[in-house]
Formats: structure tokens, sequence, C-alpha cells
């Protein structure tokens, strides 16, 4: 098993999410049940796929939740742009928060791609 608070992926893939819990605080109040929960649900699922993946006992299984974060991360970023091009995020704060997102997915891959090779 691992301690999934050691991988730098899961700390920087945490503190995206707060930031997005941060930013959508001023989205317009009608997105609650709409994108500000998808981007919620989309954004937290990266460090929860990673720490649930480290609880297997497995490289595979691990692996599997890796591509499942890497699936969140995708979603988010598709949401980071709709936001962007809908005037909910400044363009600065979006673009910020798109390269963090981009960052954790590289990030992602090289885990991944390691953890193929291992095998």
């Amino acid at each position: 098993m691992r301690d999934y608070k050691k991988f730098t992926v899961w700390e920087k893939s945490h503190n995206l999410t707060l930031q997005i819990y941060n930013a959508t605080i001023k989205y317009p109040k009608e997105e609650i049940f709409g994108l500000i929960s998808q981007m919620k649900r989309s954004s937290s699922s990266i460090p929860t796929n990673i720490a649930e993946g480290c609880g297997r006992n497995s490289d595979k299984d691990f692996c599997r939740f890796l591509y499942f974060a890497y699936g969140s991360a995708n979603e988010l970023e598709y949401q980071l742009l709709l936001s962007i091009d809908l005037k909910f995020i400044e363009n600065e704060e979006g673009q910020k928060l798109l390269f963090q997102n981009e960052e954790i997915k590289k990030m992602l891959n090289g885990l991944i791609t390691k953890l193929h090779a291992d095998s």
C-alpha cells in the first residue's frame, strides 16, 4: 500500500481542487447545480482517485485509478475553457488553473508510464 500524501501529483491536485472551490464562489448562482457542481466533482475526483488507487494492492489497480484521475483532469480542462468563454472566470485566472491542470496531467501520464514500464 502506498501513502497518497507522499505523491506530489496528489498534493498539486488537492491544491487545484481548493482553488476551484474558491474560483467557483464568484460564478452565477444559477450554476450552483450545473457547472459549479461539475467542476467541484471533476476537480476533487483527481486527488480522490489517486488516494483510492494508493489503497489498492497492485500496480495494475493503481494505474487504473490514475487513468480515472486523468479522465477527470480532462473534464476539468473543458469546464475551465467553458468558464473562460462564458466569462464566469477572468481569463488570467482561468489560464493559471489550466496550466496547473496541464501540469497534473503530465505528472499523471509520467506516473502511468513508469508503472507500465515496471510491470
